[in-house]
């Protein structure tokens, strides 16, 4: 008899162009072998070109997604993503403390795009879920925003460090676990425009592992390799910013 798949929750945004947020994890989580459910906190209407409209979800209605979930499938590991309000942040900490397993925090506030997509006030409600992550996935311009390594060393909490917006031929993705040695991956940069939603499908990715019960470290290894592969089956969809190639990937 085969185990049960790993049972998934992405707690995101809606990207209606498929490339990224809620539509990403899913591909992502099922290509992996697991088993994608999901909290919706936004929906974006968005293309490889950009985003041209945002609508938040209402705190009660994260709320209750997550509660419909929990109460009966059951969850062996949480994704959160783009947010979209302080208070939707605060509800989805309310939800998780006490739940017992494995949280994967993309703290989204800049798309690759250059977008925009968190305020002052929801950075500051990331705090609470930042100490419950087992994992905080901040990119370049987000972990500036959040202080930088001596902050985040402070938190006293794990986090990778995503190299993808750094400049340079080579990409290097640095895991900082409290009291042990930093752990650096290092690979040429695939040279691609079609690179959105990476940092979605690398955090979902990153969730399946921990839900199947790898360590931090297999997790990483796992869906750094799941991206690269990705983006090298990207279809060239979109005149802009496009999307990977999820559905090429077996896990």
């Amino acid at each position: 008899m085969t185990s049960p798949p790993p049972r998934i929750l992405s707690i995101a945004g809606s990207d209606s162009g498929g490339g990224a947020g809620i539509q990403a994890d899913i591909k992502t989580i099922t290509m992996l072998g697991g088993f994608a459910m999901t909290a919706i906190c936004a929906l974006t209407a968005q293309n490889t070109l950009g985003v041209t409209a945002v609508a938040a979800t209402t705190p009660a209605m994260v709320a209750a997604q997550i509660d419909a979930c929990v109460s009966d499938i059951g969850v062996d590991a949480v994704k959160i993503g783009m947010l979209g309000s302080p208070q939707i942040a605060a509800v989805v900490a309310d939800r998780l403390e006490g739940l017992g397993v494995p949280v994967v925090f993309d703290p989204v506030m800049i798309a690759t795009s250059g977008a925009a997509l968190a305020d002052a006030a929801t950075i500051a409600a990331f705090e609470r879920l930042m100490a419950l992550a087992t994992l905080t996935t901040p990119n370049v311009p987000e972990l500036a925003a959040l202080g930088g390594d001596a902050a985040m060393a402070a938190r006293g909490i794990a986090y990778l460090a995503k190299g993808g917006d750094a400049d340079g031929p080579v990409v290097e993705d640095r895991l900082v676990i409290p009291g042990q040695p930093p752990r650096l991956w290092q690979a040429p940069r695939i040279a691609t425009r079609h690179s959105h939603g990476t940092g979605c499908t690398l955090s979902s990715a990153i969730a399946t592992e921990l839900g199947r019960g790898a360590s931090l470290e297999q997790a990483v290894d796992r869906a750094r390799a799941f991206v690269r592969a990705a983006l090298l089956a990207a279809p060239g969809l979109g005149a802009g910013h496009g999307p990977m190639g999820h559905h090429a990937v077996r896990g």
